[in-house]
């Protein structure tokens, strides 16, 4: 009656098996390790980095622990872990002095970090620790302000080109053009000109609104950007930033970052394990802002170039190898109108390309570009804390009419990739500013970790001391159960690489509660059953099954309620909760109606002439107490 198919039991002892691999990661703790990556386009990680930076280790007779190099895409990162803190300082000073030889320029980032202690057999099994939030890890915080009217006036920049081609598209005579302040100024001399234009603007660019003007004989159209387009704009850079926050951290190494939106012009960054603010900002400055111009070739420009004069109209850049360029101060395109960009081959030469796609906007001026400046250079060129770098110069070969640009030259496919790379991550809609920094260090952390394990293991001693002492043997059985929900809950974490915060700890404390409230359902119903006259097997047997139902009903209400927090609720504590929450109700419900069934089935199953069970005192109607 009571003795499960073995096919059952396989499934416990597989969980049990499963909960302890998956949690046991979460007991090594982490090592202090230095972590290098690229600071300048020009500069690559890869294995010969990683050879020098051993090389440089042991010439200053540093010990480390272990070395390796990881790809994140086409960025390189290498990490070396050391025994001590103080180990983790001396190499990272010794490292900065030895690849950064100009600290004004810096070719790399040399940023302190920690990794994960698991032994390699585990973690080849897919068994990691949980990521630890802010609050348990340590880290920094950053609120960053976006600049709205620096991404405006990118936005007027662009729609004066866009006017500027119109108007000759259309044959209309124009005088002159300029932007002043918040509008766009355009001179006529005809006011059949001036209707000729405005009836243009009012049916290709809709998002501008026009005013005309006569002052001294000259027909003028003032056009602003309206407040719907405004609003556009800011949301379009706000949310641009975001994901080139993300690309950029994330292809940095940096493990779980929170980067999220805050009210209409602010973004949150935290950055857990990042123990140095500096490196951090470094790492938020690296993000950058694109812009396409085309480069002068001519003989009066090489001329002046090679005299060290620099033309009027035009700037001095320098490309990846260092050589000098010349481009025209016109910025013809920027990060805005860059959808994607990724590597690839072309289809005749097969030689390494990359491919961009433009949106619709962007498409309708690269293609009058193109069809003007063939032949022509055209420089993409990658701002990055204020000085810009020319990272690809390719040939117009034909007008592009589509939007989908290919360039090739003399690349690499790793060199494709890294400009591909550069080119999808590395666009600003909008300057960003830091305007609040918050550091939080390990021992906070490590403080935090400590008082919320405490809490959590002095209410599982309180509840397993209540159920030993109210139901004895059946006690016994249901704190094992309690034990095997936690261990499965924590595994769950592990597995999914959940982040763990203070939220999240006391969700871990509820579920011990929740928990044991199914083990107290079927306890009673089992002393329900004796008290009515049943056998001990019967009232096991009729105990469990008939107490699922009441346990299904109650953990689905609160499942629904952590599903609504899920739904609405953004990524932070809330969230971090409410995974927590829902992961434990399921695993109660299987602990205490699988789990523990189990163990009773192993020990009372087999005992054929079962009198009585350990479960407590049973009261009986009309019976001295």
């Amino acid at each position: 009656m009571n003795r499960y198919p073995l096919w059952k039991y396989l499934i416990v002892l597989v969980s049990l098996i499963f909960g302890l691999l998956y949690t046991v990661p979460n007991i090594f703790g982490q090592t202090p390790a230095v972590q290098i990556s690229s600071a300048n386009v020009a500069r690559k990680v890869d294995e010969t980095m990683l050879a020098r930076v051993e090389q440089i280790l042991k010439q200053n007779d540093i010990p480390f622990t272990n070395s390796q190099f990881q790809t994140n895409g086409s960025v390189g990162t290498i990490r070396v872990r050391v025994d001590s803190p103080n180990t983790q300082l001396q190499a990272k000073t010794a490292l900065e002095k030895a690849l950064n030889t100009n600290p004004s320029e810096p070719d790399y980032v040399v940023a302190l970090n920690l990794l994960s202690a698991t032994p390699e057999w585990l973690s080849n099994l897919g068994a990691h620790p949980m990521f630890l939030g802010l609050d348990l890890r340590g880290g920094v915080h950053f609120l960053l302000q976006v600049d709205m009217q620096g991404a405006l006036e990118t936005r007027y920049e662009s729609l004066t080109n866009e006017l500027r081609t119109l108007f000759r598209d259309q044959k209309i005579a124009l005088e002159s053009i300029q932007r002043t302040g918040s509008a766009i100024t355009s001179t006529f001399a005809t006011e059949a000109e001036l209707t000729k234009a405005r009836d243009q603007l009012r049916t290709r660019l809709p998002e501008l609104t026009s005013t005309v003007a006569n002052i001294d004989g000259k027909f003028i159209l003032n056009s602003t950007i309206n407040p719907t387009e405004i609003a556009r704009v800011q949301e379009t850079a706000l949310h641009q930033n975001i994901i080139t926050l993300h690309n950029r951290i994330n292809e940095l190494g940096v493990a779980e970052p929170v980067i999220q939106q805050q009210g209409t012009d602010r973004i949150v960054v935290q950055l857990p394990g990042v123990q140095d603010v500096a490196k951090a900002k470094d790492i938020l400055g690296r993000t950058a802002t694109l812009q396409l111009r085309l480069v002068d070739d001519s003989p009066a420009a090489v001329t002046a170039l090679a005299s060290g004069t620099i033309p009027f109209g035009l700037e001095l850049f320098k490309d990846t190898n260092g050589t000098n360029l010349l481009l025209r101060r016109q910025v013809l395109l920027t990060g805005e109108n860059l959808e994607n960009a990724q590597s690839g081959r072309n289809q005749q030469t097969q030689q390494p390309t990359v491919n961009l796609t433009l949106d619709t906007k962007g498409a309708r001026i690269f293609r009058d570009v193109t069809r003007d400046n063939v032949d022509k250079r055209m420089a993409i060129v990658l701002f990055e804390n204020g000085k810009g770098q020319v990272i690809t110069a390719p040939v117009i070969r034909a007008e592009i009419p589509n939007g989908q640009v290919e360039i090739s030259g003399a690349m690499t496919p790793a060199q494709a990739a890294d400009v591909a790379l550069l080119l999808r991550a590395g666009s600003l809609a909008a300057p960003m500013s830091i305007i609040e920094e918050r550091t939080i260090g390990p021992s906070l952390g490590e403080e935090n970790i400590k008082k919320g394990f405490q809490s959590t293991l002095y209410g599982f001693i309180m509840i397993a001391v209540f159920m030993v002492i109210y139901y004895h043997l059946f006690g016994v059985f249901s704190t094992l159960g309690l034990a095997f929900n936690v261990l499965l809950l924590l595994a769950l974490l592990s597995l999914l690489q959940a982040t763990l915060t203070l939220p999240g700890i006391a969700a871990i404390a509820l579920t011990l509660g929740m928990a044991i409230d199914a083990n107290v359902l079927i306890n009673e119903r089992i002393r329900e059953e004796l008290r009515e006259g049943a056998t001990p097997q019967q009232a096991i047997n009729i105990g469990f099954d008939k107490a699922w139902g009441t346990i299904l009903d109650s953990n689905i209400t609160s499942l629904i309620v952590g599903l609504a927090l899920l739904a609405f609720s953004g990524p932070g504590p809330i969230r971090g909760f409410a995974v927590v929450h829902c992961l434990g109700i399921l695993t109660s419900m299987f602990s205490a109606v699988v789990g523990v069934r189990a163990i009773v089935n192993l020990w009372y199953g087999g005992k054929k002439k079962l009198k009585s069970i350990s479960i407590g005192t049973i009261w009986k109607p009309g019976t001295d107490k």
